[in-house]
């Protein structure tokens, strides 16, 4: 009887020893879900995924003594299709982090399904704000921008400008809904008017028929490649990588928030989802890109700008393109606590 405990209990351990050992080497799995041949391919697609390969190179390739693998999907601007792939991932694929996901509607229903299961998404690709708003989530990070943050920006600043009369054309969808309420309030709010708007679908590539004529072009960013010494060396490398396509800011995002989330990984000692997403908001963001915060709703706190596009003879060398008007300080580009809808922002 003693004998047979014995081996039962070796067993046991044996058993334990090999699962220890299985996990040890299966791979920590980034999966970079977006457009890879839509309207957003260029300012997401495969510069994305080339961002993400960097950021895992540059940390070193391993995590906890693990491998670390990235995979990539195209889920084509629809919400249904890019939900079921994340669900795929993660249930049958072991993905632990879902990047990037442009198209505000797409990035919502992967929101809900990283909601539910043990992995995280860090969108960096979306920019409606109900990803740290109502829709906030412990798995969930909204790192790149926000409507808030370019109503904020472009809003204000503009009014101030003396465009104090407005008209939206909006894409008909989550992202241009939210861009258009969250601008109108800062735009009636610093006293301007808006005089009506008309919506178009996803796709529409001729907007002859809703506008005149362009008189130049203002925009609201957080990040442009040529800004400091910093965005420019990681733009270089970048190039290598992407056909001589210099980078979005969503491209720099997704290296960032593949880094930061690695580090939080090594500081949380494991792959849960709640875990690590706890950790990277105990954890400063220190890269080119980024030097700030992940704020308790999950938003990331960073300083936008104003740029403006250059005038064809005050460009001075391949992809200069823009000028910086003005900088928002973090602060005034995030939409203050008090008024959140998320419910994980804990009320006084």
């Amino acid at each position: 009887m003693r004998r047979n405990i014995i081996a039962a209990l070796a067993l046991l351990l044996l058993g334990a020893g090999l699962t220890a050992s299985a996990v040890a080497q299966q791979p920590v799995k980034l999966g970079v879900l977006n457009d890879q041949t839509g309207l957003y391919a260029d300012l997401t697609g495969m510069g994305s995924v080339h961002a993400a390969r960097m950021a895992v190179e540059d940390y070193g390739g391993k995590v906890l003594g693990r491998p670390i693998e990235v995979i990539f999907a195209d889920h084509q601007n629809k919400p249904d299709i890019g939900a079921n792939l994340a669900r795929q991932w993660i249930e049958t694929e072991g993905v632990n982090v879902i990047l990037d996901v442009p198209n505000s509607a797409v990035g919502l229903a992967v929101r809900e399904v990283t909601r539910t299961h043990d992995a995280v998404d860090i969108n960096t690709g979306a920019a409606t704000s109900d990803l740290s708003g109502k829709a906030c989530s412990p798995h969930g990070v909204h790192w790149s921008f926000d409507t808030y943050g370019l109503a904020a920006t472009i809003g204000q600043a503009l009014v101030k400008q003396g465009g104090d009369t407005w008209f939206f054309i909006t894409a008909d969808y989550a992202f241009g809904h939210a861009l258009e309420r969250d601008t109108s309030a800062f735009v009636t709010a610093a006293g301007g008017k808006v005089v009506g708007a008309v919506r178009h679908p996803l796709n529409t590539a001729d907007f002859s028929s809703y506008l005149l004529q362009a008189q130049g072009l203002t925009a609201s960013e957080t990040f442009f490649w040529d800004l400091d010494d910093a965005t420019r060396a990681w733009t270089k490398r970048f190039l290598t990588r992407n056909n001589g396509k210099p980078p979005s800011m969503i491209h720099a995002g997704t290296y960032g928030a593949t880094l930061h989330y690695l580090k939080a990984v090594a500081a949380a000692g494991t792959t849960d989802a709640t875990k690590v997403v706890a950790k990277m908001k105990e954890l400063p963001i220190d890269d080119f890109y980024t030097k700030g915060t992940v704020r308790e709703d999950g938003r990331v706190m960073r300083p936008y700008y104003l740029l403006q596009v250059k005038k064809p003879s005050e460009s001075r060398y391949a992809f200069d393109y823009l000028k910086l008007l003005a900088t928002v300080a973090a602060e005034d580009a995030a939409r203050p606590l008090s008024k959140s809808e998320c419910p994980m922002v804990k009320r006084n």
